[in-house]
Parts: C-alpha cells; structure tokens; sequence
C-alpha cells in the first residue's frame, strides 16, 4: 500500500506587481487584505495573523525556503502553486520563476491554472474585470508552451510519470474537449509525453461536459461541499453581517459521508481545509466555516488519507489540502497567532492517525468538545493514547459550542438532495439564486 501524498494549495500573492499597485493602491499584497479582517460576533478568530515567518515577501529566497523546510518537517510533500495567465499575460509569476531558475524551495510542485477573470469581487463587484481570459487555439498552444518549462523541471509532481496540471474551473473554456486536445498534442509534439490533467471540483456529481478529456478529480473543500449554517446558533452576529456562517463540523461529516462514494467516470482525489473564512476579503459579505480547530482538522485529515490509501482505482493515492497560504480567506497551514505550530502538527500527527485502531473522528464525530485555543496548541500533534483522555475529560465540562437549529439542520438535507440530483438542481436553482442560497 503507497502511503498518501500530501499536496497543498500555495498562493503566490505575496509580493507587489505593478498591477496591484494599480488596481489596489501601491504596495498591495495579499497581506493588505489581512489587516482588514474585523471580528463580527464574540470569538470571531479574526484578524488571523501569521506566526514565526511573519509578513513575509515571497520574493525573498529565504522566506521560500523557510517554507519548504516547514512543510518538509510536518509531511507535506509539495505545494501546488496556482499559475494566472491571461491571454500570454502572466501574474504573481516571480516566485516560482525564480524556482525555475534554481532558486529555493527544493520540494515538489505542481500547477494549478486558476482560469478566472480577475475582478473586483472582493468589493462585492463581479461585474468589473480588472484583467480577463482571452481563449483562443493560438492561446491554448502558447500557453501549454510556457508551461512545458515547469514540466520539464525535476521537482515537477508527476502521476505515473505523467506531469499534473490542474484546471480551476473547465466551464469557462469556451470548448475544453478541443483545449485538452491541443495540449496533450503539443507535449506529445515536443517530447513530453502524455500529461496528467485534473480538474477542481466544484460540485458533487460534476457533470460530464465538465470533465471531458481530463484524467481525475481534485477535491477542493469547502466548494462541491454542504454544510449546515448557524445562523440563529451564533450569538451577536454584528447587526451589517450580511454573511453566511456554516458549521466546520458538518462540513466534515458531509466529507465524511462522500468518501469513497463517486458520481464521476473518472477517479477523484479527496481533499480537505484546515479553516475557511474569508472576511478579510469580503467584510460584511463573508463566508464563515465557525468551529474550525486543529484536532478537528486532524480528524478529517486523517480519514481522508485512510481512504486514499485504500481506493485501489487511483493511480497515486494524492490527498490536497486547501491551503497552506490562503490566509485572507482564512485558509492556511502555516504558524498563526492563535495557534503557533498547531495546524501542521496536526497533519504530521494524521499520518500516524490514519494507520491507527483508534480513531478521532469515530469517537467524537460532530460533537468534538469546542476546546480553548492553549489546549488546542498542547494537543495537536501527541499521540492519539495521549489526546483523548484529555478530550474526555473536557467534555465532560465544554459543550461543542454552536449548534444548528432544527429548521437549519431541514435545511442543509435539502441541499444535500438538490445537490445530488441534477434534475432536482434545474428545478430548485433559479428559486435558490434569487434567495441567495445558490451556492
């Protein structure tokens, strides 16, 4: 049995490029959106502020091996760094051209085209694009061009020795059959060889157009995922939140409920998320995953790559995680704060979990006591024999916080019906768009 690699997300939006500085005010980063994140209700984690590498300058070789040797150390095996090209425009390119080149980090990689206009939605306005998608043949051939240099690179994460390359969203090719076609012609052409494309998940059962031509699925929690809000279960939610707030524990028992399960012709790779909030980019609009800890994440984690290891149809038993930088969407693996070490510790500590009798999330599921964050820290990465007397213990004297409500609770098997059925989302979706309950 291969033991499960683990890949996650890395964003490259820590360095200024003249086009933020345009569009955002000079010296913009993904640190600008940080400072701005404002807690709306008591205990709200945010703002959520790096830890012991602080507000790092990805330009800087050091910070990138520090980042490397971190993930070394706690068992990512690489980093899957999103690529932005627009129409032979490239952005946020630095970092990973200056790994090209034979700078740091020396760990594995792979590429995720993040194919979506850029606009400004973190101001709530989808409709102003601030630089888009220009899709033509002559675009597919140029792209696939540049991105053959990273093939070619000895670190690249290759699938069977095939190199992997992720799309974010295929709907938006305009005819992705024909897209998929001239790439793998053109790696074929130049001697690459076959390649092994993926596709992000962005729903459960995934429809048939938006897979044709790709080799797999990559599960990118929280998207393709139900969970139940809590919107009457969290107390002095600010009277402008105009949000939604979900659990993080439903969140896994819904992942939980879909490992090993597939409405897909091709396999899917599973993933998870440490946390999710994204206020520091959309204020008072935000998407809250309340309840989010690092033993929960263990939890997850660790089923996730118990499965992986067991499903005999995948290639290569690839778990992702989303992500180890996506810190203004909440979304991270490095050092914080709140929680120092903690979310890294808990994925090294899942490794050993998954191999083990006991099990975190069989023995606690959806009501894991809601434990301070202190404890959360001592706990993250001991072993298990060491974690749940002390869990027991507490739970005796900590509930698990927040709860959904009843009608919330109607409510989240509602979606999951609609989201399962085709026939049931044609019906139910144009309802759901103008309640604002699409997603």
């Amino acid at each position: 049995m291969q033991p499960a690699k683990i890949i996650a997300f890395h964003l490259t939006q820590f360095h200024p490029i003249p086009e933020n500085d345009e569009w955002w005010g000079e010296g913009f980063t993904e640190w600008t959106n940080v400072l701005r994140g404002r807690p709306v209700y008591p205990r709200h984690r945010q703002p959520q502020l790096p830890g012991e590498m602080g507000f790092y300058d990805l330009r800087d070789e050091s910070a990138r091996t520090a980042q490397a040797e971190l993930a070394k150390r706690f068992g990512i095996d690489g980093f899957c760094y999103y690529y932005y090209w627009f129409g032979g425009k490239r952005l946020l390119e630095q970092p990973v051209e200056a790994m090209l080149e034979g700078g740091a980090p020396d760990l594995p990689f792979c590429l995720c085209w993040a194919n979506e206009n850029w606009t400004r939605r973190w101001d709530g306005k989808d409709h102003e694009v601030l630089i888009g998608q220009n899709h033509s043949p002559e675009d597919d051939i140029a792209m696939i061009r540049d991105l053959i240099r990273h093939f070619r690179d000895p670190r690249y994460i290759r699938v069977d020795g095939k190199p992997m390359l992720i799309v974010y969203r295929t709907e938006l090719l305009p005819d992705s059959v024909a897209t998929v076609k001239r790439w793998r012609e053109e790696c074929r052409r130049v001697g690459i060889g076959e390649i092994y494309l993926c596709v992000i998940r962005r729903r459960f059962d995934m429809p048939a157009e938006t897979t044709a031509g790709f080799d797999a699925i990559v599960d990118f929690p929280p998207n393709g995922h139900v969970a139940t809000e809590l919107a009457k279960g969290i107390r002095g939610v600010a009277t402008e939140f105009a949000g939604r707030i979900f659990d993080y524990r439903d969140l896994i028992r819904d992942a939980m409920d879909r490992l090993g399960q597939s409405r897909t012709p091709i396999p899917i790779f599973p993933g998870v998320t440490p946390c999710w909030d994204n206020s520091a980019r959309k204020g008072p609009a935000a998407h809250i995953y309340h309840g989010a800890s690092p033993l929960l994440y263990r939890a997850w984690l660790a089923e996730t790559i118990r499965s992986a290891t067991r499903k005999s149809h995948r290639v290569e038993p690839f778990v992702f995680v989303n992500a180890w930088n996506e810190w203004a969407e909440g979304c991270h693996l490095e050092p914080d704060e709140e929680y120092g070490l903690a979310w890294l510790e808990a994925t090294q500590a899942a490794r050993e979990d998954a191999n083990a009798s006991e099990r975190l999330w069989g023995r606690y599921g959806t009501e894991f006591p809601e434990l301070p964050s202190h404890i959360e820290r001592d706990l993250a990465g001991l072993p298990l024999d060491e974690v749940t007397p002390t869990v027991d213990h507490l739970r005796k004297y900590r509930g698990r916080g927040a709860k959904p409500t009843r009608s919330e609770r109607l409510l989240s098997k509602v979606r999951r019906r609609v989201e399962a059925s085709s026939r049931l989302r044609r019906m139910v979706l144009p309802v759901a768009e103008r309640l604002g309950l699409a997603d």
